[in-house]
């Protein structure tokens, strides 16, 4: 390096601000002073690699700190009509779930102690119950997702007789890249396919049944659908397959449905725990967080001797729920037990919003905003089910499109994720799409002050 870009490069090192003055020039940026002063460092040391200038040091930092809030876990609203959004923490909880988890998480509880002796008690065990009553099964558990209790389930039934038997027709693919065939694999099971992608018989299931036949398992194809030339066998025929093979059947509902006979239009009845249990399913297990409207839980429910089992077996404490999601899942749990009128959780009140009342609501967002420059129309918009439920659903609704005049859809979307409180909305024909379905009144404040601050923007960095 020659004698002038070397001087040039010290001197740029000789202005870069000290660690401590940057980190009082930004403290007020909301990120924790630990976290703040590792990204200041990771950027001043960056700096002095590529010998820019102080304005780009600055940009560096700004731009850090930005990307770095936007990755912190915190709320938003929900525009897009997807009820259950697995990208957005899947279904909100209830107000009372949320009071609940605040109690029990900012004291102690009686998580693992009976008050009536005083001793250590069973985890758990109320909610348990109440599972089980709800469903109609023997007995239930909670581990922390539904991959987590098939896991389960599979290791307990098949120590000894390894064969898992599914129909091909049912060997899906579940979010995150997930697959039917892994998750036996990887608890230690043998897969034994039977029958074709779209048909599948009771004889197809007797002739793969052998001595090394540990379960039958059934799963829910919950998000895909498959129509014309098929066949599969019904839950109470399995049992009767099971019985007499001496084999349990166990049932991968995965949808967490306790709704009976709910129907959206474009799907079939989505089945239910109970209905599975009442034709004799063996074990089911299902999502807390999905249909149910709960939080992240893999429920277990059947018989006891079985439930039994799977507390017993060594993994079964790895995926143990904690206080505050057994707390949730007891205040959802009672909810539903509960003799209350109206909607359980804020997921089945989304379910009953009329398509009039997403246009009443959307008319009345336009109409607030009238002088806000944005261009606005009042637009058909069917919103989903989501979560991998209810394949092909359609809910009828209506949504507001926005257009800002002088920017591009992306832009005025990436300015609605940008405030305080993000707004996540989706792009159709070069409009913003907010759908009212899945934003809770009380955020109705929130999105109209956005979107006046939309129609101010000018797009400048």
């Amino acid at each position: 390096m020659d004698e002038k870009r070397l001087d040039c490069v010290h001197m740029t090192r000789r202005s870069i601000p000290s660690i401590d003055r940057l980190i009082q020039q930004y403290s007020d940026c909301g990120l924790p002073r630990g976290f703040l002063t590792a990204v200041i460092r990771k950027a001043v040391n960056e700096h002095r690699r590529e010998a820019g200038t102080t304005e780009h040091l600055n940009a560096s930092i700004r731009s850090a700190i930005s990307g770095w809030k936007q990755q912190r876990i915190q709320p938003v609203i929900n525009a897009t009509g997807v009820v259950i959004h697995t990208n957005l923490g899947r279904a909100p909880l209830g107000q009372g779930v949320g009071e609940k988890l605040v109690q029990t998480g900012t004291q102690y509880s009686n998580l693992e102690l009976d008050l009536g002796n005083g001793k250590r008690g069973s985890r758990g065990s109320y909610v348990e119950e109440a599972l089980a009553i709800l469903s109609g099964a023997e007995a239930a558990t909670v581990v922390n997702n539904c991959a987590a209790a098939l896991v389960l389930i599979i290791k307990a039934l098949t120590e000894r007789k390894k064969e898992v038997v599914v129909s091909r027709g049912e060997l899906v693919q579940i979010g995150g890249g997930f697959r039917i065939p892994d998750i036996l694999e990887s608890a230690g099971a043998t897969l034994r396919e039977v029958g074709t992608t779209n048909r599948t018989s009771t004889k197809d299931y007797e002739k793969a049944l052998g001595p090394e036949t540990g379960m039958i398992l059934k799963v829910h194809q919950s998000n895909f659908q498959v129509s014309g030339f098929v066949e599969s066998v019904s839950h109470g025929e399995l049992k009767k397959l099971g019985g007499r093979k001496r084999c349990p059947v166990v049932f991968d509902l995965g949808t967490g449905n306790l709704f009976p006979g709910l129907e959206v239009e474009g799907t079939a009845t989505e089945p239910t725990p109970m209905q599975a249990i009442n034709a004799g399913v063996d074990l089911v297990c299902f999502s807390g967080d999905k249909l149910m409207g709960g939080p992240q839980a893999g429920i277990i429910v059947g018989k006891r001797s079985l439930v039994s089992r799977l507390k017993k077996n060594p993994f079964f404490r790895a995926l143990r729920c904690d206080k505050l999601i057994l707390s949730g899942l007891q205040e959802v749990v009672e909810a539903y037990l509960g003799e209350e009128d109206g909607p359980v959780s804020p997921v089945a009140a989304m379910f009953e919003i009329s398509a009039d009342e997403t246009k009443a609501r959307c008319s009345s967002w336009k109409n607030v905003l009238s002088r806000s420059g944005l261009k606005m129309e009042v637009v058909e918009a069917p919103g989903t089910v989501g979560g991998g439920s209810l394949p092909g659903s359609s809910l009828k609704g209506f949504a507001l499109a926005v257009r800002h005049v002088g920017l591009s859809a992306k832009k005025s979307l990436d300015f609605l994720r940008g405030g305080e409180v993000p707004v996540i909305g989706s792009i159709q024909s070069d409009r913003v799409l907010l759908n009212p379905r899945t934003v809770l009144e009380h955020q109705d404040p929130i999105v109209l002050k956005r979107l006046k601050e939309l129609g101010q923007w000018e797009g400048l960095a």
